[in-house]
């Protein structure tokens, strides 16, 4: 499984390219907003720090807008990966992207019918969100039954399109994501601190530390 980091903090993902490990990127206007900083400046800035996609997000509209957008985003840099929002305009945008070989992102998934419909158009990608659908829910397993269910339907018929585990919570949703066979987790910077913590690593670490003082 791939991991990208979901951030438009150009300082979170300056430093996770250092662990060597991020693979790509995604990002969302709201996430852009929160930094107080012009799109197009950050995914330029994004794409000289992880080479691999790089999600830019198009407004929800008409087809035409979103394509028109779209290209614009797509001149940026060959890693670019236009995200678009799950609607019919959408799915039709997705469409017409594909046919010029542009990468999509099919964002706000919920449900293996509109993953179903979003490869259906060619998306490259789908983001099924995890913890939005837990919310909603109440319940903490339906984002991990909701990827489980959207691989083993890929699956069956042969679908290329790959799997993006959004909207992580926890390091639980990660794992999640691994065991329903996501291909990719795309994790908050925040996330990632949390999953490389466990009490019997900070133990054993404590235990070497020890060990080592008093070879001294």
């Amino acid at each position: 499984m791939k991991l990208f980091i979901d951030s438009a903090n150009l300082e979170d993902i300056k430093n996770a390219s250092k662990w060597k490990i991020i693979e790509g990127v995604t990002t969302n206007p709201s996430l852009i907003a929160k930094e107080g900083k012009d799109l197009v400046d950050v995914i330029k800035t994004i794409t000289t720090l992880i080479d691999g996609p790089i999600s830019a997000e198009v407004k929800e509209g008409l087809v035409d807008d979103m394509v028109d957008e779209a290209f614009e985003y797509a001149k940026i840099h060959h890693n670019i990966v236009i995200k678009i929002p799950m609607t019919f305009e959408g799915l039709k945008a997705v469409s017409i992207l594909n046919a010029h070989r542009i990468k999509t992102n099919v964002t706000l998934v919920f449900s293996v019918s509109q993953a179903m419909m979003a490869a259906k158009a060619g998306a490259t990608y789908v983001s099924p969100f995890m913890g939005r659908l837990d919310d909603f829910h109440n319940q903490e397993d339906k984002g991990h039954e909701l990827i489980s269910h959207i691989r083993k339907g890929f699956d069956n018929y042969g679908i290329k399109t790959e799997i993006i585990a959004a909207s992580i919570r926890s390091p639980r949703h990660v794992e999640q994501a691994i065991s329903a066979g996501s291909d990719i987790a795309t994790i908050p910077y925040k996330i990632f601190s949390e999953m490389i913590k466990h009490p019997l690593t900070d133990k054993g670490l404590e235990i070497f530390r020890n060990a080592q003082l008093k070879e001294k």
